[in-house]
């Protein structure tokens, strides 16, 4: 944590975390904006959020494709729920292709929630928790449930062919089901995915790629890509404006 600048992500239970990687919170009691960056992850959040200058909302993010600067306002209390992508077409069960980059309102009341819900962390959690439960499907298409579980097993360093005749589905349909519901190819996910496994790198001080790059230029190209800054900058994180490093370098 930061001096001014509060933030806790936490693992799911287990009957949960083939759909949810992480709950968690960030908050800033301070006076003054905090200036963060924003990189992507492979994830979407679901943010439920309040401030000083605005009432309690829901927003769910669609994917980031590139890095960006944000300001936190002072007082905003936030948690949020970090899905997996397979979290799409069966927990929220709306394509997000449609804010690839940017972010769509939800109902004030979405899933039960209100402004209560964020009085106490653990009780947020548990909800959370119980909400997605009772969200879980009776079946899942085996393809797409194998898929996901080789694509974080390698990193996102398997190619779309090698996928493709691990689980049976051709790489057309693949590409077809990323794009109609996450907005992108299933090859740019898997770039952001090895992206953030080298961000874990990264902030506990490898500068040099441990993954499965071209060599030093490429990858250095790669992380600037995503993070706007080059290894070695993005590891001095000046003002902790890094928050998903600065999580990573915690675990």
């Amino acid at each position: 944590m930061s001096h001014n600048f509060n933030y806790k992500f936490i693992p799911p239970e287990n009957s949960i975390s083939d759909f949810v990687e992480s709950i968690g919170m960030f908050e800033n009691p301070s006076d003054e904006p905090k200036e963060v960056v924003i990189m992507p992850d492979g994830r979407i959040d679901l943010f439920f959020s309040k401030s000083a200058c605005e009432p309690f909302h829901i927003t769910l993010m669609g994917l980031e494709t590139y890095p960006e600067a944000r300001a936190i306002m002072p007082g905003t209390l936030t948690f949020v729920i970090s899905f997996k992508p397979l979290a799409v077409e069966y927990i929220l069960k709306t394509p997000i292709a449609g804010f690839l980059d940017s972010a769509n309102v939800q109902p004030a009341n979405f899933w039960n929630f209100g402004p209560d819900d964020l009085n106490d962390f653990d009780t947020f959690y548990q909800k959370a928790t119980q909400t997605v439960k009772n969200l879980l499907p009776k079946e899942i298409d085996e393809r797409k449930r194998k898929l996901f579980e080789l694509i974080y097993v390698s990193n996102g360093e398997m190619t779309v062919r090698e996928l493709s005749e691990k689980v049976g589905w051709s790489s057309r349909q693949i590409n077809r089901y990323f794009t109609q519901q996450f907005g992108l190819s299933l090859k740019a996910y898997c770039n952001i995915l090895r992206f953030r496994i080298s961000l874990k790198h990264i902030a506990h001080g490898q500068l040099f790629p441990e993954l499965n790059f071209t060599d030093q230029n490429h990858f250095i190209k790669e992380i600037k890509k995503f993070s706007g800054e080059v290894p070695k900058e993005l590891s001095k994180n000046k003002d902790d404006r890094f928050i998903l490093l600065s999580v990573l370098k915690q675990q």
